[in-house]
């Protein structure tokens, strides 16, 4: 059955932020690339639909990049697929598409029904060499590959090698039929947002339990996870992005459907001059009121299209690598003006959900991942509590 689909009314289903391809924290494919093989990689979704379509993105590329062939089904285990839910994709009717240097491109819309909070698997064949690969670094999510078009392939056994980044996906977009809706809350910053120290393949992180947390309650929100594990409010880095002010309009403000943002992002700002690292550049030794101007920028650019912001305190961090009396301080000034000065429409108050009663400027043991600034799924849980579902 073909349809326009300009016709359809299109809602975030799934997105994440993309980056420059960089080694990263894992190994990853991303500064090799691809050349005759397939990708496949798996997301799970928060909203629901009966059509469904994914965002490519070739942003950081340097040269055109030809996507060969493209393929979705609703997840098995690993890299298994769901028997008979295969759809192929085209992109303007076309098998394969060529994505212009720092463009993204949609496929045309398949039929395929996708309750919300079901995984689904996106399939990408590379027939000819692709060169560095934008890519989200820390997926928490095994993505697999194989030589080959292997687009429909069920036997998850020819995908032999893994990683736990995603490669040009950025979005996957549900349509029902039915009329536009604002209902999406992304969920914005570092990698307390990314879910670094969450269980792999588990959908652990924060913005995980809040959509669970959600449909539980009857308020099936549709929740976009935009954290890049190690951004930055104000400096962009080569390794964790494009800074937070830069991205936020491409990663927040133009979701389909955005009604709320929460923010949660300065933790690096704070403590990366505390330490010399080469990954942790550029460090500045910036002042809480610099920070403080980086969250009013946003907080002004999502009201000028009529987004509510949510601003997230800063979590506790003693006994990390970058922990210093310094910057301290600086976390608490941060975190007493994102509390009283009003200047947020509401308040996530991280830092006290998650703060051990007996040191507040530690992670309570049971949240902590074992690096004492992120936290593991408990503590991940422990956010997501943290958010009032009225203030969303």
């Amino acid at each position: 059955m073909s349809v326009d689909h300009n016709s359809l009314n299109w809602q975030a289903g799934w997105a994440t932020s993309v980056q420059a391809p960089s080694s990263g924290f894992h190994e990853n494919w991303a500064e090799e690339g691809f050349a005759d093989q397939t990708v496949r990689q798996t997301v799970r979704v928060t909203g629901a639909g009966t059509w469904a379509r994914i965002r490519l993105s070739n942003r950081y590329g340097t040269a055109p990049l030809e996507v060969s062939g493209a393929s979705l089904a609703r997840a098995g285990a690993g890299a298994a697929v769901a028997a008979g839910s295969t759809r192929r994709l085209a992109f303007g009717g076309r098998e394969s598409v060529r994505i212009p240097a720092g463009g993204e491109v949609h496929s045309d819309p398949v039929e395929l029904t996708v309750a919300a909070l079901q995984s689904l698997t996106v399939s990408l064949y590379y027939a000819r060499p692709t060169g560095p690969a934008t890519f989200h670094a820390q997926a928490w999510a095994t993505a697999y590959r194989a030589a080959g078009e292997q687009l429909g392939e069920v036997d998850p056994a020819v995908f032999g090698e893994t990683s736990v980044s995603w490669y040009h996906l950025a979005a996957v977009e549900l349509a029902d039929g039915g009329a536009a809706r604002r209902d999406a809350v992304v969920l914005f910053g570092d990698s307390l947002t990314d879910g670094f120290g969450s269980t792999v393949d588990g959908d652990r992180r924060y913005s995980d339990a809040l959509a669970e947390r959600l449909a539980a309650q009857g308020r099936p929100l549709r929740v976009l996870n935009a954290g890049i594990g190690g951004n930055l409010l104000l400096h962009d880095s080569a390794w964790f992005g494009e800074r937070a002010g830069a991205r936020f309009d491409r990663d927040v403000l133009a979701q389909p459907g955005v009604r709320t943002v929460v923010v949660l992002v300065g933790l690096n700002d704070i403590g990366f001059s505390e330490v010399d690292l080469p990954t942790y550049k550029p460090a500045p030794d910036l002042s809480a009121e610099q920070l403080i101007a980086g969250y009013r920028e946003l907080i002004d650019r999502a009201h000028a299209v009529g987004v509510r912001v949510v601003g997230g305190t800063i979590l506790p961090f003693k006994g990390a690598e970058y922990h210093s009396p310094a910057a301290e301080a600086k976390r608490r000034a941060v975190n007493e003006w994102i509390r009283t000065a009003g200047a947020f429409d509401a308040v996530a108050d991280f830092a006290a959900a998650l703060a051990d009663p007996a040191d507040p400027d530690a992670l309570r043991p049971a949240y902590d991942c074992g690096d004492r600034k992120h936290p593991g799924d408990a503590g991940y849980r422990a956010m997501a509590q943290a958010v009032d579902p009225a203030v969303l």
